[in-house]
């Protein structure tokens, strides 16, 4: 008898914060990504320098967490949602651990693009959103084998979700997606008048 098997899996996590730890206050956390916005002179600078549309802390900050308390609760959330996360993916860790490597702020005003990338050197990526006005951009993901498809035909409008070559989610309030940091992912153009926010961040094999 014939089959079809599924293989080399593409895992996306998806839930919201709650889910695992704390709840996190929203409106907190959206207030104080804009206060260290409007304060990280370095971080507007290296915007400005790179064309980079709108606000990232992604080059300016790397102690998120002692700077503001509800950061520190965020982290302690996520790193119990990673943890889940890993555990899917059969891991051989050894005597090694998974943690966090780096937490950003990102701000994207209207007509802001995140172009697509990966996330080098990491294990696991992730954001959460903290504002996502309506028309905000969902994030899209790519098939990594994509490139290699060569003289293949397009996939059709309706075609399963496993076999797209390309795949948008819309994110709420609250949610929290992870997944492996070789997965390619951008953020289209953002329609609404107001600002997409959200904090991403990076997780690494730790020695």
């Amino acid at each position: 008898m014939s089959q079809i098997r599924s293989l080399f899996v593409t895992p996306l996590y998806h839930a919201t914060l709650p889910e695992h730890g704390a709840p996190i206050d929203a409106a907190e956390l959206e207030a104080s990504c804009l206060s260290i916005a409007e304060d990280d002179e370095a971080g507007q600078d290296w915007c400005e320098a790179n064309d980079f549309p709108g606000y990232t802390s992604y080059a300016s900050l790397t102690d998120l967490g002692w700077r503001f308390p509800i950061f520190a609760d965020l982290i302690k959330v996520l790193d119990v949602h990673v943890a889940a996360f890993v555990e899917t993916l059969d891991f051989d860790l050894g005597d090694r651990k998974i943690v966090m490597e780096d937490i950003w702020i990102n701000i994207l005003p209207e007509g802001g693009i995140h172009t697509a990338h990966i996330h080098p050197h990491s294990v696991i990526s992730g954001t959460t959103y903290v504002a996502m006005p309506e028309g905000a951009s969902a994030i899209k993901f790519e098939d990594p084998r994509h490139a290699m498809m060569m003289a293949a035909p397009p996939r059709r409008a309706d075609a399963r979700e496993g076999l797209k070559a390309f795949v948008y989610v819309a994110p709420t309030v609250g949610d929290v997606l992870l997944w492996e940091s070789w997965l390619r992912h951008e953020v289209p153009m953002n329609m609404a008048e107001d600002d997409r926010i959200s904090v991403s961040f990076n997780y690494k094999w730790d020695s």
